[in-house]
This record gives C-alpha cells, sequence and structure tokens, in this order.
C-alpha cells in the first residue's frame, strides 16, 4: 500500500478548531514536523480539509 510523507508548512495559530484538531490527529505538533502516513480514504479526507497548511508527497 502507498505511503504518504506529510509535512507541515504553515502554523494552525489563528486557524479553526477543526483545523488546528486535524493537525493534531495526523500527528504534526510545529512548522517542519514530517510524518509518514497510510494513503487511506480518511488520510486523504483529513488532508483536503488543511491543505494550506501541509504538504503531501507520495513514498515508496
Amino acid at each position: 500500500m502507498a505511503r504518504l510523507k506529510v509535512q507541515q508548512v504553515r502554523s494552525g495559530i489563528g486557524r479553526k478548531k477543526n483545523q488546528r484538531e486535524t493537525l493534531r490527529s495526523l500527528g504534526l505538533k510545529r512548522i517542519g514536523d514530517v510524518v509518514v502516513q497510510e494513503d487511506r480514504p480518511e488520510i486523504r479526507g483529513m488532508l483536503s480539509t488543511i491543505p494550506h497548511l501541509i504538504a503531501v508527497e507520495e513514498v515508496d
């Protein structure tokens, strides 16, 4: 199964509560943090709520 490398590039400060909670549930705490997640529909949905705060790339 494919994996996604997710990096936080902008701060969650001043954003809506659901956007801040989405960052936390992905495991991102500060700018520059990187997590690798499985490419599943649930994760894709989370990423679609905060595309302006993150950078995503596929990893083999």
